[in-house]
């Protein structure tokens, strides 16, 4: 006798209550919106599309979705401190920050206040697959961004953020 396979995760989201399919992608990005947009346009016939799709989406991100998404990101080098799913999802893609490099922290802890202090809000990157030097590196270039210029990398790092987390949730 033959088992049924489980459905797998597009399938799950494509069948789910409206509130389920907000749950499945929560964790991505802290915009209520994008979410609603994308739950709403199921369903869809494969993964590729519904990654086209949020991109899409993701690409009429302005300062006003950047400035909300960041509540919900601690400074890199910083260990977030709530048990969100989101959370979690920093802490893995912070893992390659060495926590045990004294220098390499002060130097973080630094460059995130300089940032702050420049541009008024945390400093976003997409951490994964970088290591923590790549990230101080590129954190120091950006300090020499004008303010749009860096609304625009940082609104790309959180689009870039956003479709790694997404195709985790789909892609196992």
């Amino acid at each position: 006798m033959l088992e049924s396979a489980q459905p797998g995760p597009l399938q799950q989201f494509n069948a789910a209550s409206h509130e389920d399919a907000l749950a499945m992608i929560a964790a991505c990005v802290a915009l209520p919106e994008w979410q609603r947009l994308l739950v709403a346009e199921r369903p869809f016939m494969s993964v590729e599309a519904l990654m086209q799709k949020a991109a899409a989406l993701s690409e009429r991100w302005q300062e006003n979705e950047l400035a909300q998404a960041l509540q919900a990101h601690p400074r890199i080098g910083d260990k977030p401190k709530d048990a969100s799913a989101e959370s979690a999802l920093s802490r893995q893609e912070q893992s390659a920050v060495n926590g045990q490099d004294r220098a390499l922290t002060q130097a973080l802890a630094q460059g995130n206040a300089d940032y702050e202090a420049r541009f008024g809000r945390v400093f976003l990157i997409r951490a994964k697959g970088r290591s923590g030097e790549e990230i101080l590196s590129l954190l120091q270039a950006r300090l020499q961004n004008d303010d749009a210029a860096e609304v625009q990398a940082a609104l790309e790092q959180l689009r870039q953020i956003t479709l790694l987390r997404l195709e985790g949730v789909f892609i196992r």
